[in-house]
């Protein structure tokens, strides 16, 4: 989707280009005129501005034929997928004259085939064998470095803003100053049903 986007991008230029060569010609065929109301440009004028469409269109073929990729969907497709052991279609569809007397050679006593013939029968109808497709891959490996890349990125970016960026903590987060803070919301029996004032004996001056 994205060829054929890109390719429709360069297509859609490609035509702006054309347009803006035909403008900036008729303008100077029109400054060009001999005053006697002859608007026709001179030959090589005609030249190049035909000479520069020809290679604005071979452009745009060239860009069409690198990026449409048509794929047939109506057609079997071949994928290899553990959940899915037969795909559509055979892996090889295309038989060269050894692949074609191999397959006639399937057709006979399979204990008169060799190891290498089994296999490389298989490799005519499947790509990758169970063990190739359950296969880890170091993939886990990217993603696990660029995962803690980004939790280093973002502690750096947390530890910058605290050194240079936040204030510093208020003077009544240190000191006695959140013991005085707590005795006074007791004093104040800040929520005594079943808050911090309801588990501070007041007879007794502890906690409970």
């Amino acid at each position: 989707m994205f060829h054929l986007a890109a390719g429709r991008v360069g297509s859609l230029a490609a035509k702006r280009a054309t347009a803006a060569l035909s403008t900036s010609s008729a303008r100077m065929m029109a400054s060009h005129g001999h005053g006697t109301g002859d608007t026709h440009p001179p030959f090589h004028q005609q030249q190049l501005l035909v000479s520069a469409l020809d290679k604005l269109r071979q452009d745009d073929r060239k860009r069409f034929r690198q990026v449409s990729t048509a794929v047939d969907m109506s057609k079997p497709l071949y994928t290899d997928s553990v959940d899915v052991p037969l795909p559509d279609r055979p892996y090889k569809e295309v038989l060269t004259d050894a692949d074609k007397s191999l397959k006639q050679k399937e057709k006979g006593p399979w204990n008169q085939l060799s190891k290498e013939e089994k296999l490389a029968l298989y490799r005519l109808k499947f790509l990758k064998t169970y063990p190739e497709m359950r296969h880890s891959t170091p993939e886990w490996k990217t993603v696990l470095g660029v995962a803690f890349f980004f939790l280093g990125l973002t502690g750096f970016v947390v530890w910058w803003q605290k050194v240079y960026v936040f204030p510093k903590r208020p003077r009544t987060f240190e000191g006695d100053w959140p013991e005085k803070q707590l005795k006074r919301m007791l004093d104040m029996r800040i929520n005594p049903v079943q808050g911090i004032s309801s588990k501070w004996d007041y007879e007794k001056g502890q906690w409970k």
